[in-house]
């Protein structure tokens, strides 16, 4: 089995050409018409050169950590951190790429050829990113458990964890960046447009309209590949590290990383069999392939499992992690879907907005405690049938299909594009049903996607901090240990921290927006009777320069705070801290992306017709509520899932400073 790990890279490399054959494809498919391109291109430019700019920011923060693990830590971690951080910006380039050019393609086919393959155009160029994000994180961890165990290395676990730690940095500073682009860009078209100039969404005489487009690209495209991709490599690499140090170490290093080979080829099936599907509900569709890829991956790692020597309670570890993913993702369906909670939360709009936030705020609170049960059961399940390796491989169970959950995500921010370009360039009314119906998935596909991601970053810090206490050579922590209480107590609060930074981010970027769009719509001649054009460059340029400033303290916050608190309280304080911060950032990652979710919907339901419809008292009351929503979902909940990935997997590379 050993022999099969070394073909690792080569599979991620095969996966690779599997997303660059879908990009080929998509690229053969009509752009549409003058104005579609031109739209696309403006959405297309704005997003790359968002990326460029972030990118060239984060390199000098790579650079300095390279310098500084290099000279504390040692030379094999930092290079790995540095690999780590480039296959994360890979991924986000390529599915950024892949996004930019499927979404005036989705919305051509829409208008030319139907629904059907206005579905398999989104969810292909949703593809790009999710191969991506499978086969650079096989080739990334393969590749280097390979060399180190050919060079003999014995603290190869060590340097594995760097190549984590560069995944998390990554990460972190592009899902707060992006999160804080798009929704400062979403606000302040939704305040100034739906409220204040009474025009629909996506209006072209909307200056912010372009920017709201690339910021769905930039956050939940690039931002969510690269928190998809942290807690993928992050389970892995925490399992390797695990199994290290138990009997058969050997084996249990290696069932990681052929789960995931097992789980990249499975993936690739499963998207293929979406051609397959002729005349389902696109909604069906997109469940059905994930469930076939989720199928494949358990069967075939069942007889990987017993291959290597394992038994089958490390099996059933395994498809505990897969089980607990789609239990959470099923929960946050319901809770944030056109269900009965969503419902009586769009009821609550009649009485104002008031009331539309109470209620919406109770509904995430009551959100919380079901799908914390899930992972607390899941947790409980794999710690009793194979201990501490358990809970780490149930993560790696969780994440082994990213291949598919990835494409599934991807596929909402291209569906939500499509929708936008073809209302800017003025398709008609069939065609955006089309799309309306697309994004509609989207929203639902969106938000099973964060509960996805809040679950796996749950048991991937989980098992990251299982691999942090046997790195620091701890059997337990003591809860009444002072140094271990003040831990438990800063961990909870920097979670707090961090989300006060994020949501104050995105109202100082949406209070330019909303300046912006009011003054272009009260200079410029004609904009409102449609003869004077926007200039939605001004508008595109404010929210990157407000993003890229914006992200820069939170990211520095959550990277320096485990060094800090591990030099003064020591490992066990350290331990402390991580436990107190894994149980406030998850229920706060909950509460605000169900939150938002429902608040989102809430909004949507009621545009469907229902109590008033569009621009009655009940809409305008859910356009707010929505708002608010916004930063919640997309900008500091999400944040809190690399937090306290970031946090456990900086504590495992110090690991040897406090010692």
């Amino acid at each position: 089995m050993q022999a099969l790990v070394v073909l690792a890279p080569f599979l991620g490399l095969l996966g690779l050409y599997a997303a660059y054959a879908l990009y080929v494809e998509i690229m053969k498919q009509s752009p549409g018409n003058d104005r579609m391109q031109e739209i696309a291109e403006m959405i297309h430019t704005g997003a790359m050169t968002f990326l460029k700019r972030e990118y060239t920011i984060l390199a000098g923060f790579v650079g300095i950590v390279f310098l500084l693990l290099a000279i504390f830590i040692s030379f094999l971690t930092s290079v790995a951190f540095v690999a780590g951080a480039i296959c994360s910006m890979a991924a986000g380039a390529i599915g950024m790429q892949g996004a930019t050019q499927a979404n005036v393609r989705t919305s051509e086919a829409a208008r030319d050829k139907g629904e059907e393959a206005a579905l398999y155009i989104a969810y292909g160029g949703g593809s790009i990113m999710g191969l991506s994000v499978a086969s650079l994180g096989l080739i990334g961890v393969a590749s280097f458990y390979i060399l180190y165990v050919m060079i003999g290395d014995n603290t190869f676990v060590q340097h594995l964890a760097g190549f984590a730690m560069g995944a998390s940095s990554i990460a972190l500073f592009a899902r707060v960046g992006g999160g804080i682009y798009t929704k400062s860009a979403d606000v302040g078209s939704d305040l100034v447009g739906k409220i204040e100039a009474g025009i629909p969404e996506d209006d072209p005489r909307n200056p912010g309209v372009i920017a709201d487009n690339v910021g769905d690209c930039v956050g939940d495209t690039a931002g969510l590949g690269a928190d998809i991709f942290e807690s993928y490599v992050g389970s892995v690499i925490a399992t390797i590290a695990i199994g290290a140090t138990m009997t058969q170490a050997s084996s249990h290093m290696i069932l990681p990383i052929l789960v995931i080979m097992i789980g990249l080829v499975a993936s690739v099936i499963g998207i293929a069999s979406m051609t397959k599907m002729k005349g389902i509900d696109p909604a069906e569709i997109l469940r059905y392939t994930t469930f076939i890829a989720a199928g494949l991956m358990l069967f075939f790692s069942l007889v990987a499992t017993f291959m290597v020597g394992l038994g089958f309670a490390v099996w059933g570890a395994l498809a505990m992690g897969c089980l607990a993913g789609i239990a959470i993702g099923l929960l946050t369906e319901y809770y944030t879907g056109m269900f009965g909670p969503v419902k009586k939360l769009a009821a609550s709009a009649e009485t104002g907005a008031a009331t539309l936030i109470i209620n919406g705020f109770a509904l995430a609170l009551q959100s919380v405690a079901p799908p914390v049960a899930v992972i607390a059961l899941a947790t409980f399940c794999a710690n009793s049938m194979a201990g501490l390796y358990g809970i780490g491989l149930a993560a790696v169970g969780m994440l082994a299909t990213v291949g598919i959950t990835m494409s599934v995500d991807a596929y909402g921010p291209i569906a939500d594009n499509a929708g936008g370009i073809s209302e800017m360039a003025g398709l008609g009314p069939e065609t955006r049903k089309i799309t309306d119906g697309l994004d509609a998935i989207g929203n639902t596909t969106a938000a099973i996607g964060k509960g996805f991601a809040i679950g796996s970053a749950a048991m991937t810090a989980l098992a990251l901090f299982s691999a942090y206490i046997n790195a620091v050579g701890l059997t337990s922590i003591n809860i009444i240990n002072t140094q271990v209480i003040i831990g438990l107590f800063m961990g909870g609060a920097i979670t707090f921290v961090i989300a006060s930074m994020t949501m104050t981010s995105v109202g100082n970027a949406a209070m330019q927006m909303v300046e912006e769009i009011r003054r272009q719509f009260r200079e410029i001649p004609g904009l409102m009777e449609g003869t004077g054009k926007p200039d939605p460059a001004t508008c595109v340029d404010i929210a990157t320069k407000a993003a890229l400033k914006e992200m820069i303290l939170p990211g520095a916050t959550a990277a320096v705070f485990p060094l800090l608190i591990g030099l003064l309280l020591g490992p066990e304080g350290l331990g402390g801290m991580l436990a107190g911060a894994t149980v406030t950032g998850v229920m706060l990652a909950l509460l605000m992306a169900n939150g938002g979710g429902a608040w989102d919907n809430a909004k949507k339901y009621i545009e469907q017709g229902h109590h008033g419809g569009k621009g009655s008292e009940a809409h305008k009351a859910a356009v707010i509520g929505d708002t608010v929503g916004d930063p919640f979902k997309d900008t500091s909940g999400p944040a809190m899932n690399i937090l306290i990935k970031l946090m456990s997997i900086i504590s495992l590379v110090i690991a040897p400073l406090l010692i």
